[in-house]
C-alpha cells in the first residue's frame, strides 16, 4: 500500500505549497531532483506528475530565496543518490552558492571533481566515501582547518602541499592507497608543518623525522 506521502516523492520542500521552511533552516535536505516527465512515463508514474503551470520570474526568485543556500553556515548533503548527470548539476548549483559555509558534510555522494568549486568560508569538510583520486581534485578552501577524506581512492601525496599555506590542523586519510606508502606520517607532516593530527592520531616526535634520514638502512653490501 501506498504511503500518503507517495505523490510528494519527486518533490523538494521548496515546491511543495504553504509553507515557509527555508533552506538553512533544515538539517540534512534531499537536494537531488526527481525523474523527468519522460522517465517517470517509461517507468509507469506519470501519475506523480502534477499539472505544471508556467513559471513567472517573480516565482523563480522566490524559490530561490526560500532555498537561501547563500545563509547556510552548517550543512548536511550526504547521502544524496546522485544517479543522474541532471542530478549532479544540480548539486553542484547548489554547492556553488554555499558562499558562507562553514562546516559541509558531503559523505557518500560518489563525488569525483570539485576542483572548479570555492568555498571561502569553509572551516570543516566531510567528504569520506567519495571517489576522489587526487588532492587537485578537492574544493578550493583557503580557510579549512579539518579535512576528512576517509574511504576515497587517492593514490599518492602529490598536491597535499597546497594546503600548506591554510590553517589545516587536523586530516583524515585512513582508508586510501596514499596511507600504504612508506614513511607516510613523516611525508604527511613535511608537507604539512602546521598540521597537529593525522588519522585521529596526534603528531608525535618520530613524524618530525626528515622521510628521508632513514634511506641508508635499506641499502645492502653485497659481498
Amino acid at each position: 500500500f501506498k504511503l500518503p506521502s507517495d505523490s510528494f516523492k519527486y518533490l523538494g520542500w521548496c515546491d511543495i505549497e504553504e509553507h515557509d521552511v527555508r533552506g538553512n533552516q533544515l538539517h540534512c535536505p534531499r537536494v537531488r531532483e526527481g525523474p523527468s516527465e519522460e522517465e517517470l512515463f517509461f517507468r509507469g508514474e506519470e501519475h506523480t506528475l502534477k499539472k505544471r503551470k508556467q513559471v513567472t520570474d517573480t516565482e523563480k526568485w522566490q524559490k530561490k530565496l526560500q532555498e537561501n543556500w547563500e545563509n547556510s553556515a552548517e550543512l548536511n548533503l550526504s547521502f544524496q543518490d546522485l544517479g543522474d548527470l541532471y542530478q549532479l548539476e544540480n548539486f553542484k548549483r547548489i554547492l556553488q552558492r554555499l558562499i558562507r559555509v562553514e562546516k559541509l558534510w558531503l559523505v557518500d555522494n560518489s563525488l569525483t571533481d570539485l576542483s572548479a568549486l570555492r568555498l571561502p568560508r569553509c572551516r570543516e569538510l566531510n567528504v569520506n566515501k567519495n571517489h576522489f583520486t587526487s588532492f587537485k581534485q578537492l574544493p578550493k578552501i583557503p580557510q579549512i582547518q579539518h579535512l576528512s577524506l576517509a574511504e576515497n581512492n587517492i593514490m599518492t601525496l602529490s598536491g597535499i602541499s597546497d594546503f600548506r599555506h591554510t590553517p589545516l590542523e587536523s586530516l583524515i586519510l585512513k582508508r586510501n592507497p596514499c596511507e600504504f606508502q612508506e614513511r607516510y606520517r613523516q611525508l604527511v607532516f613535511s608537507s604539512l608543518p602546521n598540521l597537529k593530527m593525522l588519522d585521529g592520531i596526534p603528531k608525535l616526535p618520530e613524524d618530525c623525522s626528515p622521510p628521508h634520514i632513514r634511506a641508508f638502512f635499506k641499502m645492502c653490501t653485497i659481498l
